[in-house]
């Protein structure tokens, strides 16, 4: 969205809040910002810690005011000469508010795509700093800060211990524990007094209700040292969980900075890709990286594109081949012509397809998070009723019923239940991303392990997507005939007028067949989805198109259906051309599997997976190429509508169905499956944006590498939920029984904490 569309003297603006890495530090945002009014719009990226806002300029400065006094510190995002600008076009609201991390994150945020949906500008130039550090924003400073913070807490429990009860030492020691205190829980006592001045409960508020409470109880050395230890914990759990976020950052150092362009006067020169124009010639040694997509002009290379598409070995390239940012050029020099800006290059779409997927929250988030919202302030006043009737009931005395309050208040945080879905997640997200498979969210990640039927499309999906023309007949209404040159005139100019890959294979196929007289014009042409397209050409109408468009028009006799039935038999797709006498001519068109078709249908079946075919070729045809893959049902001559209902059949008779395609006709069985998979290579930008998983290599052992993937995930995400409520469960317990310390809470939450991220991280590398 530009400025043009925003409401009057609104503006947008994007800032940076370091300490914003999880859903706890966006709700709490959030919720501060609705007491203001006037804002128009806001937009939350937690993997690069931005937050957009649109709203007039006297109603962003309140916003920021309210932002700073809640306890964060949003900084703008700098412009400069060679920033990347980033565009979004809609408003994220679909993050967490429940009680989680301190936000004490480390690490660089992920890069954005200029098309990334949300109505937010980022620009981030060279000068930006991508990678501060939330808990120390001045790197080294900060980590020796917190060692010695621990250094200072471990003096004053030697004091404590080891020195005699004087008024002197026992001052001593308070000191060095309130100094310990004082330089490792600053951050957590800003956002903690923040919020429980607006009534939430999180992390924060309770570690600063604990240790202030065993501070004044006389447990100063323990309250300094759980301070230090909670910090230094929470330093390594995040720069842990950036690990996860930041999985896919290294593909935004792939494309180079600089491309070597065709000047105007046909000098050669290095200038910034971002700056270089559609259209210009880019020009790339042995070896070096592609910095933009492009069409091969001059030169004939090998390229790795394992980086894009995830392809083990490198693809051949020639002139007229598609090339893409990011990917490696072999042994030979290659001249390409640019067919996309920086912004818009695959790599750019795929990194962020993964940034939008972080966004979105899987199921089994979202109720960790419901679960989180009950089950701290639950903890919350089981330790308030500990404290106010542990000395009647349990016959405790006042300073020990305190004491265990103020562990239970540190067992209350959820922050090992809630981090470890988005961490499993992400790394789940990263690792496909990097085999060549985009999911566009967690909830589609999560989706894929329900599948009971994946529906498959023929041509681009099971087949090459290639055809050629293998045969081709004139006919006089009874019988075959020679094929005159006026017929294929007419049939070539069709043809030419679609990108379907049956009437390209016509085109090919025909070139350098004798032909009369000069190429005819096309006029009024008019898609007919499903069957074909019709045109004037040469003043009469003609159309190009399947047998159910010859059946339509009334051309269809036994010896038609006869001729007709002998090449679907043998696999063969048939094209007829038309006229209002009838067929003319008859062209047969054949594709060939797949190399990773076969393997793929088999991995399915293995993984109790149902296989069908949803084809618009005719049934003989799906049939044929079906038996080939070992697919267990086909079903052809279908519409796009008619593939909507065979897929609520297959849902209805059997679960969740998984559609896979590729064409514009299959856009709307995408949207509609319960898991849309787009063959990205060959697929179109209609049938990619309708899908919920794209395959950027079309190799269709992605689906069933994905459903496994899935069910890894879910597998994870379970031992996570499970690991994080054990071990709270049981230092509940030993709190209650009076067997568990404050350092045992903060080791036990801390500790779970990393487990459940290390366990999560697992999935970075994981093969499905």
């Amino acid at each position: 969205m530009d400025n043009t569309t925003l409401p009057r003297h609104a503006v947008q603006r994007t800032f940076r809040i370091a300490t914003m890495d999880c859903p706890v530090e966006e709700g709490e945002i959030r919720r501060a910002l609705e007491a203001v009014p006037g804002i128009q719009a806001l937009r939350f990226q937690l993997g690069a810690r931005t937050l957009g806002i649109t709203a007039p300029e006297d109603v962003l400065a309140r916003a920021l005011e309210v932002i700073r006094q809640t306890g964060f510190d949003p900084k703008p995002l700098a412009a400069s000469l060679a920033a990347v600008r980033v565009v979004h076009e809609h408003t994220h609201t679909q993050h967490g508010e429940n009680a989680c991390c301190s936000g004490q994150a480390h690490g660089p945020a992920p890069g954005a795509d200029p098309r990334a949906p949300s109505s937010t500008t980022h620009e981030h130039g060279p000068g930006d700093d991508l990678h501060d550090h939330a808990h120390a924003p001045d790197g080294r400073w900060g980590l020796a800060r917190l060692l010695g913070a621990l250094a200072l807490a471990i003096l004053a429990e030697g004091i404590h211990y080891f020195t005699p009860e004087t008024i002197f030492f026992k001052g001593l020691g308070m000191g060095l524990a309130a100094l310990a205190i004082a330089l490792s829980g600053f951050e957590t006592y800003a956002k903690g007094l923040s919020a429980l001045r607006r009534g939430r409960l999180n992390i924060n508020a309770l570690m600063a209700v604990a240790v202030t409470g065993a501070f004044l109880i006389g447990q100063w050395p323990e309250a300094a040292m759980v301070m230090a230890l909670y910090a230094i914990a929470e330093l390594i759990e995040a720069r842990s969980v950036d690990r996860a976020r930041n999985a896919i950052q290294g593909l935004l150092a792939l494309a180079p900075a600089q491309a070597h362009v065709q000047q105007a006067d046909g000098r050669w020169a290095h200038m910034p890709a971002e700056q270089v124009a559609l259209h210009a010639l880019v020009r790339v040694r042995p070896g070096e990286r592609l910095p933009l997509d492009g069409v091969v002009t001059e030169g004939r290379t090998t390229i790795d594109q394992a980086p894009v598409t995830g392809e083990s070995l490198p693809v051949d390239k020639a002139p007229g081949d598609v090339v893409f940012a990011g990917t490696v050029n072999g042994a030979g020099e290659l001249t390409f012509r640019v067919t996309a800006q920086a912004q818009d290059t695959t790599l750019a779409r795929i990194i962020h397809a993964v940034e939008q997927a972080q966004g979105s929250r899987a199921p089994t988030q979202r109720f960790v998070d419901r679960f989180a919202s009950v089950y701290t302030p639950a903890v919350f006043v089981i330790a308030l009723a500990v404290a106010v009737l542990g000395p009647w009931a349990g016959g405790w005395t006042a300073l020990e019923a305190l004491y265990k309050a103020l562990v239970l208040l540190v067992i209350a945080c959820p922050c090992a239940l809630v981090i470890s879905t988005p961490v499993t997640v992400v790394s789940a997200l990263a690792n496909a991303a990097r085999q060549g498979v985009l999911i566009k969210g967690g909830v589609h990640l999560e989706n894929a392990r329900r599948i009971r039927v994946v529906a498959l499309d023929k041509t681009g999906t099971v087949t090459q997507g290639r055809p050629r023309l293998v045969d081709w007949t004139g006919w006089d209404g009874e019988r075959t005939t020679t094929a005159g040159g006026d017929v294929l005139a007419v049939a070539q100019a069709l043809a030419t007028r679609s990108d379907h890959p049956v009437s390209q294979a016509i085109v090919q196929g025909l070139q350098g067949e004798p032909q009369t007289g000069t190429t005819p014009m096309v006029a009024e042409l008019e898609a007919l989805p499903g069957k074909g397209l019709a045109a004037m050409v040469g003043g009469v109408r003609h159309m190009l198109g399947n047998h159910r468009l010859a059946h339509e028009q009334g051309h269809c006799n036994a010896a038609l259906e006869a001729e007709l039935a002998r090449h679907e038999q043998a696999g063969r797709t048939v094209t007829l051309l038309i006229s209002a006498q009838g067929v003319k001519a008859i062209f047969a068109v054949a594709d060939t599997l797949k190399d990773s078709s076969t393997e793929a249908v088999a991995e399915l079946t293995a993984l109790g997976i149902r296989t069908v075919m949803l084809s618009g070729d005719n049934q003989a045809t799906a049939a044929f190429v079906a038996r080939q893959a070992g697919i267990q049902q086909a079903q052809g001559a279908l519409l796009p509508e008619d593939k909507l209902a065979a897929l609520q059949r297959l849902r209805a008779a059997h679960g969740p169905v998984a559609m896979a395609g590729d064409g514009i006709n299959d856009a709307p069985a995408l949207a509609q499956a319960d898991l849309g998979i787009a063959m990205g290579a060959a697929g179109t930008d209609i049938a990619m944006e309708a899908a919920d998983m794209v395959i950027m290599n079309d190799d269709l052992r992605r689906v069933p590498a994905a459903i496994r993937l899935s069910r890894k995930t879910w597998a994870v995400l379970w031992q996570n939920i499970i690991l994080a409520l054990g071990i709270k469960a049981v230092f509940l317990v030993l709190a209650l029984a009076g067997s568990a310390t404050m350092w045992m809470a903060v080791f036990a939450d801390m500790g779970a904490s990393l487990l459940v991220v290390a366990n999560g991280l697992r999935l970075l590398r994981a093969r499905a």
